[in-house]
């Protein structure tokens, strides 16, 4: 990806973020956590990716953590419009899971820095803010979870664990974020298309 696509499909990502500073910040967080990891990673470095001035970050974010607390928010908040879009969608239990899986891990596999970020650097957050995002990601799993349990109850699915099976599922998805590279083999559809054959199989879906 050049950087001209790269810095369209940012503004894309980040565009509920206002004013354009503070979307600047934003993107050069997420760049930054992502490469150093949040605990290694300075203001300065934020503030010098986004083309500003250290004090010029705190007009916006008061601290670091808040960064990350709003990276975290808005994608935790994406992640679970996709699995509610998922679980509300019409036909049965195979279609619902085969949708919420594939549009799942395709998420975190085209917006792999951001769900990098968002995924694995969690237990960075405050108290507060860990509870908010940690309610959201409860949201999520309730979504998944009724799906693989819609699909037992009717016996399209084999699914003697609905709980474990729930969190081995976004696992998986979630993973996808780790080591997806945009210069590898697989385009996210196909990773998308790829995962939901696999939870299929693994939920014993009737074919």
């Amino acid at each position: 990806m050049g950087a001209a696509e790269q810095a369209a499909e940012e503004r894309d990502e980040w565009a509920g973020v206002t004013p354009d500073a503070a979307r600047r910040l934003v993107s050069a967080a997420v760049r930054a956590f992502a490469e150093r990891g949040y605990h290694a990673t300075t203001t300065r470095d934020i503030a010098g990716r986004a083309g500003m001035s250290p004090a010029a970050l705190y007009i916006h974010y008061k601290t670091k953590e808040e960064l990350l607390y709003r990276i975290s928010g808005i994608g935790h908040e994406k992640a679970l419009r996709i699995m509610e879009a998922a679980a509300g969608a019409e036909g049965g239990p195979t279609e619902r899971l085969r949708d919420a899986v594939r549009t799942f891990a395709r998420w975190h596999a085209e917006h792999h820095t951001t769900a990098r970020v968002i995924q694995y650097e969690l237990q960075a957050l405050g108290a507060e803010h860990y509870a908010e995002i940690a309610g959201l990601r409860r949201r999520t799993d309730r979504l998944l979870r009724q799906i693989i349990q819609d699909g037992t109850d009717s016996g399209e699915f084999s699914v003697d664990d609905v709980p474990g099976t729930t969190l081995a599922v976004l696992s998986l998805c979630v993973d996808v974020a780790r080591w997806f590279s945009a210069e590898g083999p697989r385009t996210p559809d196909e990773v998308g298309a790829r995962y939901a054959d696999l939870v299929l199989r693994m939920v014993g879906a009737r074919p």
